[in-house]
């Protein structure tokens, strides 16, 4: 009976193991474990479409990552998009004409905002809004696009 009860332990035991590593991958993939603690400035951008972009999503600069995306809003004036995005503290030297895109990371994966640097001697600071921003990439729109050119063609 011991010995059965010592091997009931350890199988409960690994399997409480399982649970809690399940649960800091889920964490890994959700973007959850690496949320901001709050330092750093805002930075808005506007974009006729933003396709899947999300809360929390990546905002990189040269591939890494410098921040992520705070809030996700509509501006019923301009029929756009609002995006909010929160920068590290210690990115503070942006310049004011950066471009602002929306990337997808790899064909079917999550969307992210990649900041391309301008030339521009004069900085971002909290609150700015960048105003040079590409919209993201719908798969959609490029098919539809492809076929209709040939059928163009083919006409």
């Amino acid at each position: 009976m011991g010995k059965r009860h010592t091997i009931e332990v350890m199988v409960g035991a690994f399997v409480v193991l399982g649970v809690v590593a399940l649960f800091f991958l889920a964490m890994q993939v959700s973007n959850l474990s690496q949320a901001s603690s709050g330092d750093g400035y805002h930075l808005t951008a506007r974009f006729s479409n933003i396709g899947s972009l999300k809360v929390r999503s990546p905002v990189t600069m040269a591939g890494v990552r410098i921040g992520r995306v705070e809030s996700i809003g509509f501006d019923m004036t301009r029929y756009e998009a609002l995006v909010t995005m929160r920068i590290d503290a210690d990115i503070d030297s942006i310049p004011d004409d950066t471009f602002a895109n929306i990337f997808t990371a790899g064909l079917l994966g999550e969307q992210y905002i990649g900041l391309e640097p301008g030339g521009s001697p004069e900085f971002l600071r909290d609150g700015d809004e960048i105003a040079n921003t590409q919209s993201a990439l719908l798969l959609e729109q490029m098919i539809g696009q492809f076929l209709f050119k040939k059928a163009g063609e083919s006409g």
